[in-house]
């Protein structure tokens, strides 16, 4: 909420601009643009381009009434964006906490100046997290300077994700595989946008194309039970793990009877799209399953139609995330 006790200076100008700014994860912001475009219809070029940052002044933010009416490709997006025009650093925060209380700086230049000015607003974990981690809901504004006097903000954003992007303290020596962030982070978001809780000692958890266990070695950690199945064998102290039972087969072609019931299920598969559309709707079809995470693989092109399927699922979320590169995550949980 707005801080009407804050007077400010004279010298300080805040105008209301129309459309929206969407910040691209790094080194997607050509994915940004194809999917505005491709999925969502709209083809203008950017107004203005700040580093990632991309504002279309003829966006119609107002046709915006759920997360799927934004593009995925977007970290986060400024829904009612503001520009300030400010003086100094003690001016540049007083703006803001007019506006209101919690903010986070995407910086692609001055960046010691946004540190300066962050510096004087109430405090926002900005740091690399600890998995596990839970991510506060409140909302949070998103600014970047764009000259050393001027930036642009906005209060309302598209995810209480400070800058929208989860980064994660890396283990360099135990994981099998890098995977095990994009579980990290996937699960993370289950919880931040359903409050659903994390796998835990008790858990079934069947995970498709488990090799080489980047996943399981993130579920075990947490103390659930893994039914993990694959072609090729996982890493060793996986296979010997207590908590882990491994299947050699084509994950895809089990049936959920054979598999049983299962508070998760999990998949990493590299498939066709079609391919893993069918499959979930075989576990969901078959009420042995509460929750489900599961990357959807890019074969060139996105396919939008598979996506939108994906989408219309009862309890469907899609994101993007930090860790996904080319690729989209599907969540589903609370069936």
């Amino acid at each position: 909420m707005p801080d009407n006790k804050i007077e400010l200076p004279a010298n300080v100008k805040i105008q209301r601009l129309p459309g929206a700014a969407f910040l691209a994860f790094p080194e997607m912001t050509g994915m940004l643009k194809t999917e505005l475009a491709g999925r969502l219809g709209f083809s203008s070029a950017p107004s203005k381009t700040y580093g990632d940052l991309l504002y279309f002044e003829d966006f119609p933010v107002e046709n915006v009434q759920k997360a799927d009416d934004l593009p995925y490709w977007a970290r986060t997006v400024m829904l009612e964006p503001q520009l300030i025009s400010f003086e100094s650093i003690g001016s540049a925060a007083s703006a803001l906490k007019s506006i209101q209380r919690s903010w986070a700086p995407y910086q692609y230049q001055f960046f010691r100046r946004a540190n300066l000015i962050q510096e004087k607003l109430p405090y926002v974990n900005l740091k690399v997290r600890k998995f596990p981690v839970k991510i506060p809901s409140s909302p949070i504004g998103l600014y970047t300077l764009i000259d050393e006097h001027t930036m642009i903000c906005s209060a309302r954003t598209s995810t209480p994700v400070p800058v929208g992007q989860i980064v994660f303290e890396e283990d360099h020596e135990n994981p099998p595989s890098r995977a095990y962030l994009k579980i990290q982070e996937s699960l993370t978001m289950a919880n931040l946008l359903t409050g659903v809780s994390l796998p835990q000692s008790g858990d079934k958890c069947f995970e498709a194309g488990a090799c080489p266990g980047g996943w399981t070695w993130v579920l075990v950690g947490l103390g659930a039970f893994v039914h993990a199945v694959d072609r090729a064998p996982l890493a060793p102290e996986l296979m010997q793990n207590p908590l882990v039972k491994f299947q050699t087969h084509d994950a895809f072609t089990l049936k959920p009877q054979e598999i049983g019931p299962c508070e998760w299920v999990f998949s990493d598969v590299i498939c066709y799209p079609e391919r893993l559309l069918k499959w979930v709707k075989e576990w969901l079809a078959s009420g042995l399953v509460k929750n489900m995470i599961c990357t959807i693989k890019m074969q060139g092109e996105p396919d939008w139609v598979i996506i939108r399927e994906f989408s219309e699922i009862p309890g469907s979320r899609i994101v993007h995330l930090n860790y996904n590169k080319h690729e989209l995550t599907w969540i589903h949980c609370g069936q």
